[in-house]
């Protein structure tokens, strides 16, 4: 900026200089006001008119937006990464000396944001705070400002277990410090997307002792300090309501990498990123925001203690036991509010009467809930209850000192119900008998006047006045009043007594607002002191929200409760996928049952595109995922181990901002598949090796299943259409060939979505083809190309094995052990020949005869044999005519 700079330019410029990561909403009057570089950037990203202060090359780019309506355009700035500083006027102007003292009050930031439309109502807001350390390893800390939540953990790894760590969490931001290389925050930046911020201080901060006490590593107390240095230095002011951090061990949970949770789409939907059609928008039959965030977290960190989840199975099961017990809980739930927000804005010093008064009704419904609880009879769900405190005493203050509908406005008054302090009732009573006494004089003066359109009014600039219109003020006696105003058609008049009354009623006014401010703070601080008694309920009522919402969804798609395996067996009697069923019309999902023992550790899955592969792949890791977070499941039987980790390769997606095609992205889901998993794990790999050429997938492929089956031996899907691996069955011992079954009739493909055993001959992509309405000559088409190459194929493979045997046959210059029988290199060559003429035969016999020969019997149902059978009659009586 060239030119001289002007005092408020130079403060601005000051101010800037030490946030430098964040845009500046610098006050001037009405207005945040933006500058430079600065504004350039937020009116791109706002599409809001960028002007200018100055003139020629002094000319500075400048662009605001109004006070009141700023927290729309934050809003949208956080929702893009952004962080905010809002700089405020900090002394009164007319006592300022030069330019008005600034400084800025807060910041907002991504991971930080406390209200109003930038957090979700039923998800949590994470900010999370990495710090590595020379040995390797991480402390992993995260914090809600909005419910005071602190957890921490140390991950043992690489920059992939930090990753995965900040996608099951859901963190917006994450707050660093110096020790990590550039490269390393580049990772981040590329994996997700997330505000990355710095923090070097890594002390606890005096004062905040009290949350670490149960910390006793080093490494997570500076995990944990860096996270609240940040949290001080941006909010600039009171965290009472934070939490004493908690630790949890990672190995606790089941664990679900980054792809895999958006494959299965737990809790929001692959495409779309929304939460209608992923397993959370099933299960949630949460009515409380508390209940709402506590779900998805459980859906997100399924449990691995067979112990924990069998806890919460039995409090679903007794739930369900008491239908009428659980509805009327459901409906006092509906009126309790979000108590864990309610209190992070008591402490946080930004709630206001209105939300009081919510706190007062949700405390109100805790004695019902409690006694709903107790009628259960089941220890589990009185145990919950033990232990916390219903804050009655907290229920009377805010009965006795809050009217029911307050205004928002906290400095309006308006607020504090009468009797709650009599220096306020004395106040009240001036003002209200002052009023009174204004309408009898109304009256008064109307009678001895007779002038009945006379009228007392009051305004902001003259106070209160007599008005007479123009037509009567010759009614008016000499020197009754004094004149104060004239109107056009009217007098207005004012006497000692009305002035004295005015001075009264507006001092009390004035009082009385000023007053019930004071006492609405003294009643927040009061609030304050129940900030931990109010926590542990919330976190009770939310876990009893979450349990009789399984009980709920349980009850109403006729789920069943799973039993764990210890010898890893899977026995899944009608399984069904617990979105699609939801989605598609009532009674027209097919189920599957899923059998994986000892003997059956991989399911090698062929069949028809459409036919429900996938679907029965994801439904599997969903049953698991519901099974471990103590839900029921949607199958008539079900029995399962308790699975450590989930791995899927499903779909097929470019990652082109890193210039990743499709078979790269694969490979490396696969090679992280294959790295991690353990013998308790669970992979779901859909059509592996199908993005390069078809020899190199299908060795890719093998060599994979090949791996998995002898090292690895997690229980494994792997779907194909590469016919050619269902060989393996006869190869690999634990490895079993599935299909999904496909009948064909009147020449269309009908899909039974049935999994059933043995392989699938052919994979009825042109039927798919001609579904999809391509057009009808390149389906035909497609036919005519499919008949020759598979002549070709079948040509080639008889023209190999004759070369083969030739080659066999052939003679060489490497020496040779005399046989006992002279003729065994003959016998030998000619037997290769037999086999040869053998299988020209069976390429040479009637189409019908080696149709018969290559049916599996056992495995077709009555109308697949019936329908077979009478298109090879047909097809002799065709030859016949």
């Amino acid at each position: 900026m060239n030119g001289q700079q002007t005092p408020m330019m130079k403060q601005y410029l000051e101010i800037k200089a030490q946030h430098q990561d964040a845009f500046l909403f610098f006050r001037l009057g009405d207005f945040y006001e933006l500058f430079l570089d600065d504004a350039i950037k937020a009116a791109q990203e706002l599409e809001i008119t960028l002007t200018g202060r100055g003139q020629g090359e002094d000319r500075i780019p400048m662009c605001g937006v109004p006070y009141h309506s700023a927290e729309h355009y934050i809003a949208r700035l956080i929702e893009k990464g952004y962080k905010i500083a809002i700089c405020e006027q900090v002394e009164d102007p007319k006592q300022a000396k030069g330019v008005v003292k600034r400084e800025v009050v807060k910041m907002i930031t991504p991971g930080t944001v406390m209200e109003g439309n930038m957090i979700q109502e039923k998800e949590n807001n994470f900010l999370a705070a990495v710090t590595w350390f020379e040995d390797g390893s991480f402390g992993f800390a995260r914090a809600d400002l909005t419910t005071g939540e602190n957890m921490v953990t140390l991950l043992d790894g690489d920059i992939d277990e930090v990753v995965q760590e900040l996608s099951a969490c859901g963190a917006k931001e994450v707050v660093l410090g110096s020790e990590w290389q550039e490269q390393a925050v580049l990772s981040l930046k590329e994996a997700l997307p997330i505000t990355i911020s710095f923090e070097e201080a890594s002390t606890i901060p005096e004062g905040y002792e009290q949350l670490c006490e149960s910390l006793d590593q080093k490494k997570l107390s500076r995990a944990f300090g860096r996270l609240l240095h940040y949290l001080i230095r941006t909010q600039k002011r009171s965290l009472e309501h934070l939490q004493p951090v908690h630790y949890y061990a990672t190995n606790a949970y089941m664990k679900i990498d980054l792809h895999s949770k958006r494959n299965l789409e737990l809790v929001e939907t692959l495409r779309e990123k929304k939460k209608q059609g992923s397993l959370l928008w099933v299960l949630d039959q949460t009515v409380t925001a508390m209940g709402g965030r506590l779900l998805k977290q459980w859906v997100e960190r399924p449990l691995l203690s067979k112990m924990a989840i069998e806890e919460r199975q039995e409090m679903v099961q007794s739930l369900i036991e008491h239908y009428f017990e659980r509805e009327e809980l459901r409906d006092e739930l509906r009126h309790v509010y979000d108590l864990e927000r309610l209190v992070g804005k008591v402490a946080y010093g930004s709630v206001n009467a209105r939300e009081l008064v919510q706190l007062r009704k949700s405390l109100q419904r805790v004695p019902a809930i409690f006694a709903l609880v107790r009628k259960l009879e089941n220890d589990r769900a009185t145990s919950l209850i033990k232990e916390i405190d219903p804050c009655e005493e907290l229920v009377d203050l805010l009965e006795r000192s809050l009217l029911d509908e307050p205004p928002i406005s906290v400095k309006e008054g308006g607020m504090i119900n009468d009797g709650y302090s009599q220096e306020l009732d004395r106040y009240r009573d001036a003002s209200r008998n002052g009023k009174t006494w204004i309408a009898q004089l109304e009256r008064q003066e109307r009678e001895e006047t007779g002038i009945k359109s006379l009228k007392v009014g009051y305004n902001k600039v003259f106070g209160y006045y007599i008005e007479v219109t123009r037509s009567n003020l010759h009614l008016i006696p000499e020197g009754r009043y004094e004149r104060k105003q004239t109107l056009s058609n009217a007098e207005r008049f004012i006497t000692p007594e009305l002035k004295e009354k005015e001075a009264l009623i507006l001092e009390a006014e004035e009082k009385i607002e000023a007053l019930e401010y004071e006492l609405f703070l003294a009643l927040r601080e009061q609030v304050k002191a129940y900030t931990r008694p109010l926590q542990a309920l919330a976190a009770c009522i939310s876990t009893l929200d979450v349990l009789q919402g399984f009980a709920t969804v349980s009850e109403k798609n006729h789920y069943t409760q799973p039993i764990f395996s210890a010898s890893r067996t899977i026995r899944i009697i009608d399984g069904r996928h617990p979105v699609v069923e939801q989605v598609i019309p009532r009674g027209e999902y097919v189920a599957n049952d899923v059998n994986m023992h000892e003997g059956r550790e991989t399911l090698l899955i062929t069949g028809p595109n459409m036919a429900g592969k996938s679907t029965y792949m994801r439904q599997l890791a969903l049953l698991a995922v519901m099974a471990q977070i103590g839900c029921f499941v949607p199958a008539t039987e079900a029995e399962l181990p308790i699975f450590d980790q989930v791995f899927t390769r499903i779909g097929a997606a470019d990652d082109l901002a890193s210039g990743q095609s499709t078979f790269m992205v694969e490979m490396l889901e696969t090679k992280y598949a294959l790295a991690k998993a353990t013998q308790d794990s669970l992979i779901l790999l859909d059509e592996i090796g199908r993005g390069t050429s078809t020899y190199d997938g299908m060795a890719l492929a093998q060599a994979i299943i090949e791996y998995i089956h002898d090292e690895v031996r997690a229980k494994t899907l792997f779907s194909t259409h590469y016919h050619e691996l269902t060989a393996l069955e006869h190869e690999l011992t634990h490895l079993k060939n599935v299909h999904v079954s496909a009948v064909e009739e009147q020449g269309k493909v009908v899909f039974l979505h049935k999994v059933v055993d043995g392989q699938a001959d052919r994979s009825y992509g042109i039927y798919v083809a001609e579904l999809a309405n391509l057009p009808k000559q390149v389906t035909e088409r497609a036919e005519e190309i499919l008949a020759q190459l598979e002549g070709q194929a079948t040509a080639l493979t008889v023209r190999e094995e004759v070369k083969a045997v030739k080659d066999e046959a052939a003679p060489t210059n490497e020496p040779t052990q005399l046989s006992l029988f002279g003729e065994e290199m003959d016998h030998r060559t000619e037997n290769k020949k037999k086999e040869i003429r053998n299988k020209n035969e069976i390429q040479e016999e009637h189409p019908v005869l080696h149709a018969l020969k290559s049916i599996d019997v056992l495995n077709l149902t009555p109308l697949e044999a019936i329908n077979l059978l009478n298109e090879l009659q047909r097809s002799l009586r065709n030859e016949k005519g």
